[in-house]
């Protein structure tokens, strides 16, 4: 699938399997847009892949998760420049942080892990559309299965007594499922094709939110446990392989949940509850439509 035209954007892409996707996908000729919250900390990623890989196709993208408006200005950046969009890895998150809202008066667990991908996923789904095949790559965690038995309670979703910080993830890493599985009937028909992953348990930075939650005590322990995570480059592999392998168009694997190392599995029932995914759309889509207007979607879905 990879070529000289290829662009792609991955959010959270300077660091840990963000930067090894953003990296690799450099490397093989794609023209690539790390979307980052920091500009600081991702130019520094940009000028080491282009490094790298001698490439000199890379390039930074603001994008604050934590601001839907940050959101809709990184997707309008992008569009200006009239480029194709041919993958999209929301790879970005965080995890167990403590109890925080966004700017927009989100819990910010939910908000940058869904809410946040779901506004910029669609507002860039035209360019996305017409620049077919093309992929969307949701990446989620096994930790989803630690969600409430409703698997996400909208109405608590602000209530910081309802759940534990990592109650809180899990339900936002469901939320990246369910997601994929309604985006992915709506791209019926297309060329489109929508998969969600769990990348495995990897040594990253996304352990600064346990830490932040529980405190520094956690450190040692975090370094003992991380000897047995996986690499970030083995723990890019999963959504690699959803972003680039041709078995993806050949197999016609849509909506799917893959695992290390490319492997389709089954997901728990929450995670295949259809129901629970149309809710989730709706909710989110009003969520959105309260906060930035009702005509922010008037040219999505295009």
């Amino acid at each position: 699938m990879l070529c000289i035209f290829l662009v792609a954007i991955v959010t959270g892409g300077n660091t840990g399997i963000g930067f090894v996707t953003a990296r690799e996908l450099a490397r093989n000729n794609a023209h690539v847009f790390i979307a980052s919250r920091s500009k600081d900390r991702a130019e520094p990623a940009v000028e080491l892949i282009k490094k790298e890989t001698k490439k000199d196709a890379v390039e930074f993208l603001q994008l604050d998760l934590k601001s839907l408006n940050s959101v809709k200005r990184a997707a309008e950046t992008f569009l200006a420049r009239n480029l194709p969009l041919h993958i999209l890895v929301n790879n970005a998150g965080i995890a167990a942080t403590p109890f925080e809202k966004t700017s927009d008066g989100i819990q910010d667990q939910f908000g940058v892990n869904h809410i946040g991908h779901f506004l910029f996923t669609l507002l860039l789904l035209p360019t996305i559309k017409a620049s077919a095949p093309s992929r969307i790559v949701n990446v989620s965690s096994m930790a989803y299965t630690g969600a409430p038995p409703a698997g996400i309670e909208f109405e608590k979703l602000n209530d910081p007594n309802a759940y534990t910080s990592f109650q809180r993830y899990s339900q936002s890493k469901l939320a990246n499922i369910l997601f994929t599985i309604e985006l992915n009937k709506r791209l019926s028909g297309t060329n489109v094709y929508c998969n969600s992953l769990h990348p495995g348990v990897i040594k990253t930075e996304i352990t600064r939110g346990v830490v932040a939650n529980w405190g520094t005590w956690l450190n040692p322990i975090i370094s003992i446990m991380s000897l047995f995570f996986l690499s970030p480059d083995d723990g890019a592999l999963t959504q690699l392989y959803c972003a680039t392998s041709p078995e993806i168009e050949e197999k016609n694997l849509r909506g799917k949940y893959f695992v290390p190392f490319g492997e389709v599995i089954e997901p728990i029932a929450q995670g295949k509850d259809e129901e629970l995914a149309k809710k989730l759309w709706d909710f989110s889509e009003n969520l959105i439509k309260e906060k930035l207007g009702d005509d922010i979607f008037s040219k999505s879905y295009a």
